[in-house]
């Protein structure tokens, strides 16, 4: 999802209470804090030897020890609204980061509406062989190029 896409569903719904549901089917405690909304860039090299680069706008969240504290959609839209002084522009995929056993980041899948909840579901990120998929797409010639070995 995009954070354009976010904004404008969050702005819809003011009155209800993002829930992040996980791709095991458990939820984010709904006592989490948003506390960052960052501009993430990833600049990488692939096992090919070509190069690349990645944005996202990534959601921290955080639990803490308010288990009174409630997130209500028109909070969420000031804090993303908050968001703008760092990132680039409003076409850029959402990810929530969230730390359970160790910090993971979760690609928002698709949201819904669930009583007075605004359910957003989040997918798991996968990692892939970007020279493989090259491969795959330009079948006459080696996975890497011709003076790599590939991985």
């Amino acid at each position: 999802m995009t954070l354009h896409a976010l904004k404008k569903l969050v702005s819809r719904h003011p009155a209800t209470f993002p829930r992040f549901l996980l791709p095991d089917g458990n939820y984010v405690p709904a006592h989490a804090h948003i506390t960052e909304v960052g501009h993430v860039v990833r600049k990488f090299i692939d096992c090919g030897g070509e190069t690349g680069q990645e944005e996202k706008v990534l959601l921290q969240t955080h639990v803490g020890r308010d288990t009174e504290h409630r997130l209500r959609s028109d909070r969420f839209a000031r804090i993303l609204e908050l968001g703008e002084r760092v990132l680039p522009d409003d076409q850029l995929d959402v990810e929530v980061e969230y730390d359970c056993c160790v910090v993971a980041q979760y690609p928002i899948a698709e949201a819904r509406l669930e009583g007075e909840y605004l359910e957003l579901l989040l997918s798991r990120g996968r990692t892939q062989c970007r020279a493989g998929e090259r491969r795959k797409s330009a079948a006459n010639e080696a996975c890497c190029g011709t003076t790599a070995a590939c991985c």
